[in-house]
């Protein structure tokens, strides 16, 4: 019987709903937050890149933060649309796994940059005359290159690993998506190894880089407490607050998704989580960094005058 098993080459995605009533509006309102993300996360990196005020080392880390939004909403939202305007539904083997490599490669160099924002702030903060010394144009390079070594070697090996699986149980992927979970379950191989190594890496990403956030606002707090003007602990505390936000939004959503034991795979909920970091959060972050940003607002407004 096992001989006589047809493995699958070709797969089709279910998307959010199969309600077909739902289907024009979802794309609708899918295909707006798409083009605004596009829009917000781009527009960033174009502002960065045409103001010299803004050739900092804390908007260089904001350049790449928008850059790998914009590919983690690009990963996955077209093929999305495409579900909700035709039946045509399938994704080939191959187009699964590139699509999965892909949009773990940005996850994970998020992350990364996360940490680097993270660092960029507390050296701001609490050793602010060293800061340009510290935060050297070099070392920033070394940061968003190691980001996105340790993500290619991260999304290398999971997808690597899906090599090892056949399947066969059903051609439906559960999800919006090509995500790992759900293709465990219709594996006609055991996927205990593939599930172990992607919670022994997602946990141990998570744990490591939150751990290095959480000590570097630590210090920031410290030092914020340890000022003696009041302005200055506002401006200090302000200068963190987008980032927090959105480490919050993201890192949250991924402990939830891939760490704690109440989400298993195909479950509703997954869904969502994937929808919220997928798409939400890339819509959010471009607003979450420029709209109380006065030098972002500065240099938008400079674009708008030429």
């Amino acid at each position: 019987m096992e001989g006589n098993r047809t493995q699958l080459t070709e797969f089709v995605l279910r998307g959010i709903t199969d309600r077909p009533e739902l289907q024009v509006p979802l794309f609708l309102v899918f295909f707006f937050i798409y083009i605004v993300t596009m829009v917000g996360n781009l527009g960033l990196i174009f502002l960065i890149w045409k103001d010299p005020h803004l050739h900092t080392p804390m908007y260089l880390f904001l350049r790449n933060l928008a850059f790998t939004d914009a590919c983690i909403s690009s990963t996955v939202t077209p093929k999305m649309l495409m579900k909700f305007l035709n039946k045509n539904d399938m994704i080939s083997l191959g187009e699964c796994f590139a699509q999965f490599y892909f949009f773990c490669y940005s996850v994970t160099t998020e992350i990364f940059l996360l940490v680097a924002m993270a660092y960029d702030r507390y050296v701001a903060i609490c050793n602010p005359l060293l800061y340009l010394v510290v935060m050297s144009k070099r070392f920033c390079t070394v940061l968003i290159s190691m980001s996105y070594i340790i993500a290619f070697v991260n999304s290398g090996l999971n997808v690597g690993l899906l090599f090892r699986l056949t399947f066969c149980k059903s051609n439906v992927i559960d999800h919006f998506y090509c995500e790992i979970l759900p293709l465990y379950t219709i594996s006609c191989i055991d996927p205990s190894l593939n599930a172990l190594i992607v919670f022994i890496c997602a946990s141990s990403i998570q744990i490591g880089t939150s751990v290095t956030i959480v000590v570097s606002y630590a210090r920031v707090l410290f030092a914020v407490l340890n000022m003696k003007s009041e302005r200055s602990r506002k401006k200090a505390l302000f200068t963190c607050s987008a980032h927090l936000l959105s480490v919050s939004l993201f890192y949250g959503t991924l402990l939830f998704m891939y760490v704690s034991h109440g989400s298993g795979p195909g479950k509703q909920q997954d869904k969502m989580y994937s929808l919220f970091y997928t798409v939400v959060i890339p819509l959010l972050n471009p607003f979450i960094y420029s709209l109380r940003n006065k030098e972002v607002l500065g240099a938008l407004k400079k674009v708008i005058k030429l």
